[in-house]
């Protein structure tokens, strides 16, 4: 009988920790979002556009290789909790290296970080946000 619960315990203890190069391979960058758009058709979705400091190398009509911004589409679930000027501009943490997942005929190319709970007998949602603004990309550790 003892044998039975510590096996048990190991179990519950084995799924529910995750080691620190589990944890490592999880890329967190910092964001600001752009825009932000309703989806149509959907009650939940906004699609924000965020910026993590990236470029991506596009030839000119001269046949020149210059930089330019590149946005990531980010489809988040958050539309009940918050409003787009309560978004626009600012800088929150995001997932960033989640393979990419299509939504509403379209890819998000993140996840944005929050908690959600109950408050008052009221769900609410609480997003991460940095105590100041540093560069976009720039990786949490």
């Amino acid at each position: 009988m003892e044998d039975s619960n510590k096996k048990e315990e190991n179990s519950i203890v084995e799924n529910k920790y995750i080691s620190i190069e589990d944890f490592a391979k999880v890329e967190i960058r910092l964001g600001t979002i752009v825009d932000i758009e309703e989806v149509e058709g959907s009650d939940k979705l906004y699609r924000l556009t965020v910026d993590f400091g990236e470029e991506k190398e596009v030839e000119s009509e001269s046949g020149i290789l210059e930089k330019e911004k590149h946005y990531r589409n980010v489809f988040s679930g958050i539309k009940k909790f918050t409003t787009p000027e309560s978004l626009k501009g600012k800088q929150f943490p995001f997932v960033t290296n989640l393979q990419p997942r299509k939504m509403m005929g379209e890819y998000s190319q993140a996840m944005i970080l929050a908690a959600s709970g109950e408050v008052g007998g009221e769900e609410v949602l609480s997003l991460m946000s940095p105590t100041q603004n540093l560069s976009n990309g720039t990786l949490l550790r």
